[in-house]
């Protein structure tokens, strides 16, 4: 048990493809399960696994016929596979090594002009001040920014608007305390004195 139990995946994999090319037959699951777990010594309920994996990666080939699943591979397929996946790999590998060199070209590129020198040094110490001097620049005009004649206006229309608001409930209130008077025939004082309507309320010019 414990031998089973050490067998790596790819060692699995290489053990239940010898089966395959050693034999040259069509196989259904239960057959390559009991192979592999007599024979093999893999693990019976790993072995499906092992050759979905197989079919995944192309080296084994399935055919549903009737009611059952039929795998089988040989020994040609696995080397045409290997081929083709070298073939995909070299491609790769050339398509990186093309745009490392088109990088590499556009750094050296960048880079021209950028050489270290005292012209270069002195424009970058100005470009500093610059940026030093327009934040600071950015700072005082933020606090003259009330100055602003549109900031201005517009809190000039602010201020419009509060006050037409504010008279609007002066108003109100000196009709409502009308109408007390009228209906009830309380003082003016004792209305102000009852919802604390201080004595200069009046509108605001």
């Amino acid at each position: 048990m414990s031998k089973r139990k050490g067998i790596s995946l790819e060692e699995k994999r290489q053990r239940m493809l010898s089966v395959f090319y050693d034999r040259k037959e069509f196989f259904q699951l239960k057959e390559l399960e009991k192979i592999g777990s007599k024979e093999k010594g893999i693990n019976a309920m790993v072995i499906k696994d092992v050759i979905q994996g197989l079919v995944d990666d192309g080296l084994v080939d399935t055919e549903r016929i009737g009611t059952s699943n039929y795998f089988w591979a040989f020994p040609s397929k696995a080397v045409h596979t290997r081929k083709r996946k070298i073939d995909e790999l070299e491609k790769q590998l050339e398509e990186t090594q093309r745009k490392r060199k088109a990088t590499d070209q556009s750094i050296s590129k960048a880079q021209v002009g950028r050489e270290d020198s005292e012209s270069r040094e002195k424009i970058l110490q100005e470009l500093k001040e610059k940026k030093s001097q327009c934040e600071k620049l950015t700072v005082q005009i933020e606090h003259y920014r009330e100055c602003d004649p549109e900031v201005l206006q517009a809190k000039q229309q602010e201020t419009q608007v509060a006050k037409d608001a504010a008279n609007r409930w002066t108003d109100n209130v000196f009709s409502i305390k009308s109408w007390c008077k009228r209906k009830f025939g309380f003082e003016e004082s004792v209305l102000d004195k009852q919802f604390g309507i201080p004595e200069d309320f009046d509108y605001i010019d």
